[in-house]
Parts: C-alpha cells; structure tokens; sequence
C-alpha cells in the first residue's frame, strides 16, 4: 500500500528522540542471562533499536495524516508516493545516521544502562520472569543432590563473556579461562557430586577484578562479600553488564577520530538517498542561505552608501558575495532562531537541540557579560582585576538566572534580586579592600542600570550582543588557524565562558559544512549569482 514520504524535518525529529530511548544498553541488575535469553551486547541493542524504530514509525504513519504537521508541508514538488518497505529503509538509514553522528559530534557520548519506567508493564513482564528464572535456579540448587543445569549453562555464558573482553595477544588469560570454565568437565563433576561451584565462581571474581576498569574495583570487592550462590550469580552478572558498558565505550572513544570523515560521507549518503525520495528537502535550506546572502548585501550597500563619494570604496563595496561568508552568517542567524514559529533547515535538523542549547547559553552569557559591565563600571577601577569578584557576580546571576528560559520565568523580578545581591557584594569587597562603599544614591543608580537590562532596547545589552556576535563570526573565519581572534573590549569578564560555547559552536559547525558543504554549493551557485549581478547593479546607480 503507497503512503506519503514525510519530510526529513520529520524524520530526524521522530528519530532523535527514539535514539535517545533505543542507544541505552540494556542492563539490569537481576537479568537472568540464560542461553534462552542471552546478553544483550551492543550490536543486538542497535540492531534492536531499529526494529523499535520501524515500528514506531509505522504507529505514527497511522495514527498522523500526512501534511498534518506544519513543518512537513510541501513548498514546490507534490510528494511522492513510495511503498512502506522503501519508508522502513529509509527509516533505518536515517536511525543509523543519527547514531554515527552523535558518536561523532557528541564528546560526551556513551552507552548507559537503560531504566524502565517503575510501574510500566514491561518492567512488571520483566521482574516476573526474571523472579521465575532465579527461583528456579534455586530450586535446583536445594535439591537432593542438587541439580546444577542452569547453573552450568550461566558459567557458560559468564565464560563467553569472560572471553570477550580478552585481546587476541592475552593467550594466557585465555587459556587460564578455557581450562577452569571447561564445561565437559563441569558437567562431568557435577554428574558425579564432586562439582565445587563455589571455586569456579571465585575463579570468576577473580577473572573479573583482572579485566574490569578500575572504576569497577568496588563493585568487584562486593561480590566477594556475597556468599549465597543465587545472589552472588545475580550479582555477577550486573558487574559483568557494567563491563560490557565500559568496554563498548572505550571501543567508542577509540573509533571517534577515525569515525568523522567516514561518518560524514555515510550521512552525505544518506541525505542524497532521501533527497532522490523527497526533492524539495533543500526548500529551508534554500531559504536559509538565501536570507544569509541578503543580510551581506544589506550590510555592503550600507558600506556602499557610506563611501559613495569614494571610488576605491567603492569598488569595494560592489565585490562579489563569498560563498564562506555567506555560509557562516547563515550559521550566526541559527543561534537567533525562532525555534517555536519556525522550522528548522534541513541539513541542520540532526544538531537542532544543540544549537538551541548554544544559543540559550549565550543569551544567558548576554545577560551575565551585560551585568558585570554595568557593575565595573559603576565600581570603577577599585574592583578592576581583583581577584575572585568577578566570580562571584557570575555565580549570583547564573544561580539567579536559572530557568530564565521557561515560561514561567520573570526576568525583571530576577534582575531586581541580582542588583540587590550584586550591590550588596560590590559594597563588601569595596569594605575589605579599604575602599569606600557605595553611597545609597550610588547604588540605587547601579540597581536601576542592572534592572534596566530587561529591556529589549537596552544599549549596552546590545553592544554586548553585538561584540559576541562579531567574536563568533571571527572564530568561525578562523576556526582552521591556530592562533584565536582577539576579544572585543568589554567581553573579558566573559571570556573562558565565550570561549568555551565557540568552540562547541565552531565544532559542530565545521562538521555540518564537511558533510553537506557540496549542496551548500550547489543552491549558493544560484543565489550569489543573482545577488552579485543585484549588488553590481546598485553599485552602478551610486
């Protein structure tokens, strides 16, 4: 049955938030790992995760008519009609996708043990038949004489594990393994009562204290402390899942360098792929390049205008629009976004949650670099460079300003709190250094400045919004130099801070341009071409 394609707007949207949920290794601590249930280990999890994707999908597909979302409405081409075979496989490019580039662009990423909802019915599904297989084991191990079936098939399952953690020059560890966990012997032991299971699972620990990181040193300590055999397997195998996470981490840690180029060309793919499906799915970005282009033309006819009686001004004026500099003003306009009224560009969809992270950070910064000029200079030099102050200011606004973007927030009752805490702090280090304090004239002229930041018109917010918008813009031109573009006046309180939301800025940026830079170029051929020939025209009239 033919269905709609939606938009890749949609898509990414869909499947970031399943990433989230479906990247968890799945690792519980009373898991029962029987051959019937094996281990969950990385590549079963992703495996998994598209499967849960594809049926996500398919729920949504029925329950959402397309052309329903705003975001997904189509500007020129009509959609074409595809089977949901082709959809699922897109599905899964794009999930596989958007694993790759987290690895890549996310310093931070890693595999962490997923939680269940407390009272959702899978987790009940779950303990049940996780109680039922432990009971069981139990129950085997109290007979007369006891029955030890599950207990090899779980040293079994702890040997392979065991196994995999080892590397291929580890022959030593390796043998010691095969021939302590041989399970024809086990078995054979265990057929005759003479089965000491309580040495093989020290032998385990032990193996286990030898391969685990040292991070897991405690848990590996408390196993030792168990001494009832269900409860210790139990145990063992949470450690064992905590291993397994260590280890899959650090293979992602090692693979990220070599991961980006190979990374980027597979999402370049599978954009293309989706592009092939879906033509307009450059109609945002099209848009977005286009409004970056007509922002520099403005800024040059204002040049233009001011050196009209200059010829060699200009000449200047009139050159041709670099497609760099178009491309890093669109990326300056995504952190002044209007995130609620309007859709994101497509090839940007992936980090969208990250550059809205930067960009309410910086609004933040705005605020904090705002009210420390206003402080400084009020104080004037008397608190200029001592040591600590400045600190302290940013610590009372980002405690005070937490939560300044949610709806409920009250910007002019927090500004009113922080000139308070703020003249009070600038009156303390005025006293312990020997300087006067503040007259009450004084500090109501500082409380008034502070509050008046609220203000959208307000000139020294807009001249620190201004001078952080022209450091970014420099570092994005030099983000491929050593050296780094130096700090307009009036930031230094600010700039560990600044500096620090440039460089996740830049590097998501350079990663954006290395995967989709040869489309920028292609709807940047159209444009510049028509924007020249319009900035050569005007240049004429003058």
């Amino acid at each position: 049955m033919p269905c709609v394609t939606p938009s890749w707007r949609h898509l990414c949207s869909t499947y970031k938030g399943e990433l989230e949920q479906q990247l968890k290794m799945s690792q519980n601590p009373d898991k029962p790992h029987t051959s019937e249930e094996k281990l969950s280990v990385l590549e079963d999890d992703q495996e998994e995760s598209v499967d849960n994707v594809d049926q996500s999908v398919r729920k949504r597909i029925r329950q959402s008519a397309p052309g329903s979302h705003r975001d997904d409405t189509l500007k020129s081409s009509p959609p074409r009609l595809v089977s949901i075979e082709e959809l699922m496989e897109t599905a899964k490019g794009v999930t596989n996708m958007a694993l790759a580039h987290e690895i890549v662009v996310n310093g931070d990423f890693q595999i962490k043990p997923a939680e269940l909802p407390e009272h959702s019915l899978e987790k009940k599904v779950r303990d049940i038949v996780h109680k039922a297989f432990w009971d069981c084991l139990e129950a085997q191990l109290k007979e007369d004489p006891p029955t030890y079936d599950h207990a090899i098939k779980l040293l079994g399952e702890i040997k392979e594990t065991l196994l995999s953690f080892l590397l291929p020059g580890h022959t030593r560890l390796r043998n010691q393994i095969t021939e302590v966990l041989d399970l024809d012997l086990i078995k054979q032991e265990a057929e005759n009562g003479a089965l000491d299971i309580s040495k093989l699972v020290e032998f385990v620990i032990g193996m286990m204290g030898t391969l685990c990181a040292p991070a897991r040193d405690e848990e590996i300590k408390k196993l030792k402390d168990i001494h009832e055999i269900v409860p210790l397997f139990r145990a063992i195998f949470s450690v064992l899942d905590l291993m397994k996470m260590d280890m899959a981490n650090f293979a992602v840690s090692s693979i990220r360098p070599k991961l980006m180029q190979q990374s980027a060309e597979y999402e370049r793919k599978k954009f293309q792929e989706f592009l092939e499906k879906q033509p307009n799915s450059l109609d945002l970005v099209t848009d977005w390049l286009q409004e970056a282009a007509d922002d520099l033309v403005k800024l040059r006819c204002k040049k233009l205008l001011s050196h009209c009686s200059d010829d060699d001004g200009a000449a200047g004026g009139a050159s041709a629009l670099c497609s760099t500099a178009v491309q890093n003003q669109a990326y300056l306009k995504l952190l002044k976004w209007d995130h609620v009224n309007r859709p994101f560009p497509e090839t940007v969809l992936m980090d969208q949650t990250r550059f809205q992270e930067i960009q309410l950070e910086l609004e933040q910064l705005l605020l904090t670099g705002t009210v420390l000029l206003v402080t400084f200079s009020a104080a004037g030099s008397a608190l200029a460079g001592l040591p600590g102050f400045a600190e302290k200011i940013k610590t009372i606004i980002k405690v005070l300003l937490t939560g300044m973007h949610l709806p409920s927030f009250n910007l002019r009752e927090s500004l009113a709190t922080i000139s308070e805490k703020v003249c009070a702090e600038v009156n303390n280090c005025l006293s312990q250094h020997g300087f006067t304090p503040f007259t009450p004239g004084r500090e109501t002229v500082l409380k008034g400045q502070i509050q008046a930041v609220a203000n959208p018109d307000n000139t020294i917010c807009k001249l620190i919004d201004s001078r952080i918008q022209k450091f970014l813009e420099s570092y994005l031109a030099s983000s491929h130099q050593k050296s780094l573009p130096a700090l307009p006046g009036g930031l230094g309180p600010i700039q560990r801070e600044l500096e620090e939301i440039a460089v996740k800025y830049v590097r998501l940026v350079n990663y954006n341009k290395m995967v989709f830079s040869p489309y920028y170029d292609a709807v940047l051929g159209k444009i510049l071409t028509k924007e020249d020939s319009q900035l050569v025209g005007k240049s004429e009239e003058s």
